[in-house]
């Protein structure tokens, strides 16, 4: 399996923004082949990005089977989410250096093997093996997807595009507890990777046959010493992160200091040889994309909203589980019309996009989301489960009024030659924020909870006035995104006929 950068595989017709005088393009722009590879590249992706969460419901089912502790279980969430940060700050440079059919082949096959390792697994370690493998392949086809999107969809279909691959992105991680929660109500854990192995393989297989280059792929440099610092980087912040929750307890492999201090260091370093290495093309992580000021915006909206859905993706499940008392598969099912919502919207809105530009579809989506927040500040161990239902929908319709519209107005405002590096470093940044959510949510939780039991409360009073907290302060930080919305612009040479600025 090698990535062969001189592929005889003949380019797709690019379909970028093109200048239209007095009339709109035509509305099916998109020619069968490009809509053909898209249509592969999303299946993938969804499928790849679900693994994401899937593990979580799984947990404890994992601990008893392979006899180890939560903290160890732990890694095979942590795991994933550190593989794919040290990851998908190269994929600038993969992008660029290799055809897209060959990182599609190469990114599948990984996720392929590393799924039936982990079906096949022993043990923890050889499990823990299977999940790092599969984190390699999905580090790679996310940016792979937007950058295809970027330059085969004209700017303005990029919209409705877009919202369906919010739907990869946001909808997947949120239906990853649903899915696994149904699978382990009939069958052993191990099912969770034996039902996903075909899937993968009639992709990978499809994807061999079907898809052809988009861009040609082009000598670039590789720079060892940036790929070395963003590993320690990007991985010593998600590891740091990622252990606030256990080092709440007391239960931390290492002090926190380590970790963070090592990836603040490594990021300064990282940072510093970005900017010298750009100024001859040669950077792996081009930070000229933090030129575009709606790119600014968009990521910090991005790295909030993410926050949000990472968080209640931890806590609103052990709220059900431990406070009102319902089973892995009644939580996972109660989750499931959020992300229904979610998935239903994104198209909606990419349309809505392309037609009326970010600004008014943001501000509402970042105003519902707060409220929901607010809303589940108000949860105790007597709120009724439809309540509950209700706020995490209207969580999911504000976070699917928002993901679309700054997936494309981020990524559209940024030159061509700076796609691939400005869809890496959306990627990493959600992982630091997914990381960073759930370790906010978690450690304040814990806080609140320890608190409560400390002032004599019962163990269940307990846990509904930690998540109370963990819902506040998570408000508080929305209100950081209500507040951003309302700077978001649509980038000039992105705008349609006839549509001003927004």
């Amino acid at each position: 399996m090698s990535l062969d950068p001189h592929t005889n595989s003949s380019p797709l017709p690019a379909a970028g923004t093109t200048k239209r005088a007095g009339r709109k393009p035509a509305p099916d722009a998109l020619d069968p082949r490009t809509k053909t590879v898209i249509g592969l590249l999303l299946v993938s992706s969804f499928v790849v990005i679900l693994n994401e969460t899937i593990m979580s419901v799984a947990l404890p089912r994992l601990m008893a089977d392979l006899n180890i502790t939560a903290g160890t279980a732990q890694w095979l969430t942590t795991g994933f989410m550190l593989t794919m940060a040290v990851v998908i700050p190269a994929t600038g440079f993969l992008l660029q250096r290799f055809s897209m059919r060959g990182l599609f082949m190469t990114a599948m096959s990984l996720f392929s093997a590393g799924t039936l390792l982990a079906a096949l697994a022993p043990g923890f370690g050889a499990l823990l093996g299977g999940r790092i493998i599969q984190a390699g392949g999905t580090a790679i086809m996310i940016p792979l997807l937007m950058t295809t999107v970027l330059n085969a969809v004209p700017a303005h279909r990029r919209g409705r595009m877009m919202g369906t691959i919010s739907i990869v992105i946001a909808v997947a991680p949120a239906i990853g507890p649903t899915v696994s929660g149904i699978i382990l109500n009939a069958l052993d854990w191990r099912w969770m990777f034996w039902l996903v192995l075909p899937i993968t393989l009639l992709s990978l297989v499809l994807g061999t046959v079907f898809i052809r280059n988009l861009t040609e792929p082009k000598r670039v440099p590789f720079d060892a010493l940036s790929i070395v610092l963003s590993t320690f980087a990007f991985g010593g912040i998600i590891f740091g992160l990622s252990s606030i929750g256990e080092a709440a307890q007391g239960k931390e492999l290492m002090p926190l200091w380590i970790p963070l201090t090592v990836g603040a260091l490594a990021m300064a370093g990282f940072v510093y040889r970005q900017l010298v290495l750009q100024r001859s093309d040669r950077a792996l992580m081009d930070l000229r994309t933090f030129t575009s000021k709606p790119f600014v915006i968009a990521v910090v909206m991005v790295l909030v909203s993410m926050m949000a859905l990472f968080g209640c993706l931890i806590v609103l499940p052990l709220y059900l589980q431990n406070v009102l008392g319902l089973s892995t598969l009644e939580t996972g099912l109660l989750l499931l019309p959020g992300g229904a919502v979610m998935a239903i919207l994104s198209p909606i809105v990419g349309g809505l996009f392309d037609r009326f530009g970010p600004r008014p579809l943001v501000i509402p989506g970042a105003l519902v989301l707060s409220a929901s927040l607010w809303g589940m500040t108000m949860l105790t161990e007597d709120s009724p489960v439809p309540l509950v239902i209700l706020l995490h929908c209207f969580l999911n319709a504000g976070l699917g009024f928002i993901f679309t519209p700054l997936f494309t107005s981020a990524l559209g405002s940024l030159d061509r030659t700076l796609y691939s590096h400005g869809s890496a470093i959306i990627n990493t940044l959600q992982q630091l924020a997914g990381a960073a959510g759930t370790a906010v949510f978690i450690t304040l939780m814990t806080a609140g909870t320890t608190a409560a039991v400390n002032d004599g409360l019962a163990a269940i009073p307990a846990a509904a006035a930690g998540i109370h907290t963990a819902f506040f302060w998570g408000a508080v930080i929305s209100l950081v995104a209500l507040a951003a919305s309302f700077f978001v612009r649509r980038p000039v040479n992105e705008l349609p006929d006839g549509v001003g600025v927004h």
